[in-house]
């Protein structure tokens, strides 16, 4: 991948891993107002924040080790987002129809997250 591409990728990404806060976000307000919907729900916010806080420190990481790190960070925080969707739907929270795209982005971003990870790994 030439350096402009790889800027580009980068930069959408970025944009693309802070959209998938801000839906989650929104998503959290919707949720019941039951108090395991907000515990779970608060988990959920955690993870996925943290999804884009990462990737954006990724971007900005000083070597390749810390942008390894980083990414790993973002695959494990993506994996833990899907884990508390899935509660969500498997406790009867919500209707996974109600998670659709948001299970699929996480699950979208966990590939793409792990396949970078390991594209910088086979570099080291």
């Amino acid at each position: 991948m030439e350096n402009n591409s790889k800027t580009e990728f980068a930069e959408a990404f970025r944009k693309r891993t802070k959209k998938f806060v801000v839906d989650n976000i929104k998503f959290f307000r919707t949720l019941p107002k039951t108090e395991e919907a907000k515990i779970i729900g608060r988990q959920l916010l955690r993870s996925s924040s943290s999804v884009g806080a990462n990737y954006r420190a990724a971007c900005r990481a000083r070597s390749q080790a810390e942008f390894h790190s980083k990414l790993s960070i973002v695959v494990e925080e993506a994996d833990e987002s899907v884990f508390w969707m899935e509660i969500l739907v498997e406790a009867e929270v919500v209707k996974p129809s109600e998670l659709g795209y948001l299970n699929d982005e996480a699950n979208q971003i966990l590939k793409i997250a792990s396949a970078s990870r390991k594209t910088v790994s086979a570099k080291k």
